[in-house]
Parts: structure tokens; sequence; C-alpha cells
């Protein structure tokens, strides 16, 4: 068992870690608002491709713990009592695991595809619970009782479907970003043996 984390855990892996925390933290404050069925407050970033991608090429293991550690310094500078970190934190974490755990197993394109795209559909149901029973309430909390004058399921309702617009596009947009930049960095790391 200690062996094995050692292996996992080398000096080298640590700093690769470190650097895609670091580039996950930094790309994610790069939004882009994609007001979608009039959610304002639906930004894109592409913080989690480094997220994704350190899962392919380290492990599940490492990738939570990449996402854990870029939404706790998020959590530093949050206005929202962390809530939008947290739900983040489940959503791509729900996102990264299926794929990166069979990936270990079968590292083929075809196996790739089809978890990324079943992980697609797992992060947006993750994303509406969480939007549901973490963002909704702790921004009504934070405003006074109410989003946008309304009550949290009234908000929910009517931002419900935008949510699940918002997360495809992002979940997808990552996945192909992943599968574009995977091979070029997996080889570069072989070099660096890493």
């Amino acid at each position: 068992m200690r062996s094995s984390i050692k292996k996992r855990f080398t000096a080298k892996r640590l700093a690769l870690m470190a650097v895609f925390v670091a580039l996950s933290y930094v790309v994610s404050f790069l939004e882009i608002p994609l007001p979608l069925f009039g959610a304002s407050f639906l930004k894109l970033d592409f913080g989690n491709l480094f997220i994704l991608l350190i899962s392919f090429l380290l492990g599940p293991l490492e990738g939570v713990l990449v996402c854990l550690l870029k939404e706790g310094l998020r959590c530093i500078t949050s206005s929202s009592l962390c809530a939008g970190e947290l739900a983040n934190f489940l959503i791509t974490s729900s996102y990264l695991l299926l794929p990166s755990v069979l990936y270990q197993y079968r590292r083929t394109l075809k196996t790739v595809i089809w978890t990324l795209s079943v992980s697609c559909l797992i992060a947006t149901g993750t994303a509406l619970i969480a939007n549901r029973f973490i963002i909704f309430p702790v921004y009504a909390y934070l405003f006074g009782g109410s989003i946008f004058g309304m009550t949290v399921a009234e908000a929910f309702s009517a931002f419900w479907l935008a949510v699940v617009f918002f997360n495809l596009m992002k979940t997808v947009a990552v996945g192909v970003l992943t599968m574009l930049l995977y091979k070029r960095l997996s080889n570069f790391l072989k070099k660096l043996k890493i």
C-alpha cells in the first residue's frame, strides 16, 4: 500500500499536478458569458480541461485532487460562501471519474468517446441537483431570500433548461479539447518519464 502511494505521488507527478492546478485555476477566470434562456449567471470557462487531462494522464484520484485544490483556491476569493466551488467540484468529479477509471484498463479512442459521452450526461444530472440544492439556495440566502425576485423553486423551474444546455455544451467542449490535446501531451510526458 505504502509503496503504491510512493509510486503515485513522486516528486515529478506532484509537480505536474501542481502545474495543472495552477493552469486550471488561472484559466477558470477567463469566463465567456452564455446567457441561455435569460440565465445571465451562466459563464463558460475551460479550467476543467486541465483537470480532465490530468485524470487521463495520471489517474482519477489525481484528477479529483487537482479539482479539489483548484476549487479550494477559488474558495479564497469566493463571494458565494463557496457554493459555486462546491457544486463545481461535485460536477467535475462526476464528469471525470468514469472515463479516467475505464481508461486505466482500456486505452482506446472508442473507450474515451463513449465514456465521455456518458459522463456528459452524468455531469449534467449532477449539475441539476447541485443547482437546485446548493447554488440556488445559497444565492437566495445571499440576496435576501430570492433569486431575480423568485423563490428557489421558482428560479430553478425557470432556469433548469438553461442549466442542462449549458452543462452539456461545457462538458462536450471540454471533452473534445481533451481528445485533441491528450496524445500530444502524453507523448511529451513520456519523454520526460513522468
